[in-house]
């Protein structure tokens, strides 16, 4: 079976699976993708009938052209396995992905591999179709993260959960992904860095977590330009006016995605028969070649996933 396992996830909307109203009004907006919270965003007396809300939702709502995803809580409470069997039961089809938070070490992936199986299998449902999104969100997570990431090919992301996390190591800051006062460099490099390579390695996507002053854009686009910058295909937004700013920042502009689409077509015309079967060449200024070429893939990729239009064109030289 083939799956789709990289999504477009410029924006991922958080939404609380115990409120009607707001998974409804999630569905006309334009994120990429939206995953229905029964974790911090529920109270654990509304946790049970939040799973029927959320099943009820999968099935009747209209996500068209969202990446569909359910938050379960994490392996030590007592509500994940009951999360995970009346949410995959009851919208299996409906459903892309389940994200296990709190994720620390690579048998919590492999246990929620196991379950999604074995419903999959009862169920009759397409075995191996439902993908896993892995949170880190602590010390002992950042640490496993490699064999996390290598643990099923279920997994699709591996996520940065920065409030926890800065407990976890005791940052002296309360603002959930600001600089903690004090540090003269970025505190965070390590984290993202650490997390970018694993998903990379295995070919996952890397997403940031959320930023948690939701009325300051200008403070969501400084944080989420830091691990646009490095990398990152996405990142959480927890209000609708930050899912612009999301779908902006993780896209590439129309002059960079207009450039590396000129270097995919430079590169195979200048390689090809007709261009002298080149391994390196001209493009106006700039020297063109095969590393030149898997860099403009990357670029041309982000922008066509983002569903730009090219605006230029290019034109092989006059023999």
């Amino acid at each position: 079976m083939t799956v789709n396992r990289l999504r477009p996830r410029r924006s991922c909307l958080a939404v609380p699976g115990s409120n009607p109203r707001f998974l409804e009004k999630a569905q006309g907006l334009p994120a990429d993708q939206v995953f229905l919270d029964l974790e911090d965003a529920c109270a654990p007396l509304a946790k049970p009938d939040a799973r029927h809300t959320i099943v009820k939702f999968l099935n009747e709502g209209d996500w068209t052209g969202k990446t569909r995803v359910v938050r379960v809580n994490d392996w030590t409470t007592h509500w994940t396995y009951r999360d995970v069997v009346t949410v995959v039961e009851g919208a299996g089809p409906n459903l892309d992905c389940i994200m296990l938070p709190k994720v620390q070490d690579a048998q919590q992936i492999v246990a929620l591999d196991l379950l999604l199986t074995q419903i999959e299998k009862t169920m009759g449902f397409e075995v191996g179709k439902i993908g896993i999104e892995a949170q880190i969100e602590n010390a002992k997570g950042l640490v496993n993260v490699d064999a996390i990431a290598a643990a099923s090919p279920r997994v699709e992301t591996i996520i940065f959960g920065p409030a926890d996390f800065m407990a976890s190591i005791n940052m002296k800051s309360l603002v959930v992904g600001e600089q903690p006062p004090g540090y003269p460099a970025d505190a965070y490099h390590y984290i993202l860095m650490r997390i970018l390579m694993a998903a990379r390695t295995h070919d996952l996507q890397a997403i940031d977590g959320p930023y948690l002053q939701i009325k300051n854009v200008d403070g969501y686009r400084e944080v989420a330009g830091r691990s646009a910058a490095l990398g990152f295909d996405g990142k959480w937004v927890l209000h609708p006016g930050q899912v612009e700013a999301a779908n902006e920042i993780y896209s590439p502009s129309q002059d960079d995605f207009d450039h590396a689409e000129l270097i995919l077509d430079a590169y195979d015309y200048y390689t090809s028969e007709a261009g002298g079967k080149k391994g390196s060449a001209m493009l106006g200024d700039e020297m063109i070649d095969e590393a030149s070429r898997k860099m403009a893939l990357v670029i041309s990729g982000k922008g066509r996933a983002a569903g730009m239009q090219r605006t230029s064109t290019f034109e092989a030289p006059e023999a």
